[in-house]
């Protein structure tokens, strides 16, 4: 009796041993061999005064889903001084750009084709993204006269959402097993953007006053394909519909997880 309970505890230790061996053999092979996510930093959006970010995610060999998050305190121009010279002896412009400051939030999710052979979030890659983005200005100052010939100035201020499309042509290289580079070539997106803009006035302006801060905001050049512009006593509003795009291009380092 007591070879027969060692027999069948012995079977069943065996048998469970088999089980659990065959199981790790089991989770190694599902482990991926590569490192499945990659957190990214933007290097070149730095100099722009911007804070760039990207969470990429390995589906398998050929696909990957990335989520993009940028952002930029409310400040003045980037790259102001070259601006600047580029603009030239316009002293108006100059102006207006020492005077404006400019904030901007944006979320960009896109899905990555790779097309080389080694896959797994190395080498080229091409995809098409989508970008929500806010840029919120202000500082904008606009002078206006009566009919005494007196000047004053009202600032606006204001903010403007787009809602973009694009394909960003990239490469990417693992350095090493926790380090990655991402190379963003060229990515340029088009769509549409919807701006709102306020001034308010110190003191109530005259009929006059009215119609010439009108003048100078619908002389105003805004790259927008429509442009309503309302003036009243109280101050200006500005509503800008049309299209809208930019271009994605940068250099990013990653750790690979």
């Amino acid at each position: 009796m007591k070879r027969k309970i060692f027999f069948i505890t012995a079977s069943i230790t065996l048998f469970a041993a088999n089980v659990f061996a065959q199981d790790e053999k089991a989770e190694e092979k599902q482990k991926p061999a590569h490192a499945m996510n990659i957190f990214k930093v933007n290097l070149t959006a730095i100099v722009l005064k911007n804070y760039s970010f990207q969470y990429e995610r390995i589906i398998n060999r050929k696909f990957s889903f990335a989520l993009g998050f940028r952002t930029m305190p409310n400040g003045k121009l980037p790259l102001q001084s070259t601006i600047e010279k580029i603009v030239g002896d316009d002293a108006e412009a100059k102006e207006q750009i020492a005077n404006f400051n400019l904030g901007n939030t944006a979320i960009t999710p896109e899905f990555r084709f790779y097309v080389s052979k080694k896959g797994y979030g190395q080498g080229f890659y091409l995809a098409p993204f989508y970008r929500n983005a806010t840029y919120k200005g202000s500082g904008l100052k606009f002078t206006y006269q009566n009919s005494a010939m007196v000047e004053s100035t009202v600032s606006m201020s204001g903010e403007l959402k787009s809602n973009t499309f694009g394909l960003m042509l990239g490469a990417q290289w693992h350095l090493g097993k926790h380090i990655s580079l991402d190379w963003w070539i060229l990515g340029p997106h088009y769509g549409n953007g919807k701006g709102d803009f306020t001034g308010v006035t110190s003191a109530p302006m005259t009929v006059d006053e009215q119609a010439d801060l009108k003048k100078e905001l619908d002389d105003f050049d805004m790259p927008f394909g429509t442009k309503k512009v309302t003036v009243n006593a109280n101050g200006a509003n500005v509503k800008l519909d049309g299209a809208f795009g930019g271009v994605r291009a940068g250099i990013l380092i990653g750790v690979r997880f």
